[in-house]
């Protein structure tokens, strides 16, 4: 794994713009696998402005996880979140993007859905991912064991008090989410973390013990991880 440190969250962002454009022009197609959140926001600010590098690219996108019984046009779900950060401004073609139907009537369906979009893509080339404050990576929460593909999720309390879930007008209880084999396929995985209040939880990931219990502990089974984080989340 390697370590990049920064000062801010601007330069966080745009430093990790620089490599997420870099990664993609140099392909002729490129799968890209977007977290959300308040950690990539200034990240995802960035890369729209060096959209021209890219132009070229076939891009496919897709969403990483998102909150399960919601409305897709709720102003806090992941799917309002990618339009406003990425796919508008990219003016992006909606035929490549892959994303969770949030108030799918049947969950479970829509995972295999999915799931057998994902195989018929092959492996992703770049995984972008936060870091939980329990340590869970997309909605792959801290448990016993883990799933290995795409699955509907019951959230943790510490998920439900996430400030995407907090805005909404009910409390979540399920989310749908990318398995840990889908994200720990990818070629490149980029994990950003950021802010002291993901201190306690950065460090404890430190320490290398890899459990289902600290989900996020398994990226250090994977030969390719970057992980950019803020000087204040560490130590």
């Amino acid at each position: 794994m390697k370590f990049l440190s920064f000062e801010s969250d601007v330069s966080l962002g745009q430093n990790a713009s620089e490599f997420i454009a870099k990664e993609i022009a140099r392909h002729d197609s490129f799968v890209l696998c977007a977290a959300t959140g308040g950690t990539p926001t200034i990240t995802y600010r960035e890369l729209v402005k060096k959209k021209s590098a890219f132009e070229h690219v076939r891009l496919t996108l897709i969403k990483l996880d998102e909150w399960g019984g919601i409305e897709p046009t709720h102003a806090s779900t992941c799917e309002s979140y990618l339009q406003q950060h990425l796919i508008e401004p990219l003016s992006f073609n909606q035929e490549r993007y892959i994303s969770f139907r949030s108030d799918a009537p049947d969950p479970e369906a829509e995972c295999r859905r999915i799931q057998e979009s994902l195989h018929g893509l092959g492996r992703i080339n770049l995984c972008i991912l936060g870091l939980g404050m329990n340590g869970h990576i997309a909605f792959n929460e801290p448990a016993d064991f883990l799933q290995p593909g795409c699955h509907v999720a019951r959230l943790s309390e510490s998920s439900q008090q996430h400030p995407m879930a907090l805005q909404r007008s009910l409390p979540g209880t399920f989310g749908f989410t990318l398995g840990m084999a889908d994200i720990l396929q990818s070629e490149t995985i980029l994990l950003m973390v950021s802010g002291q209040k993901k201190k306690e939880i950065f460090n404890e990931f430190m320490n290398r013990k890899i459990t289902p219990r600290l989900p996020a502990s398994f990226l250090w089974l994977h030969p390719n991880v970057f992980c950019y984080h803020t000087a204040d989340s560490l130590h």
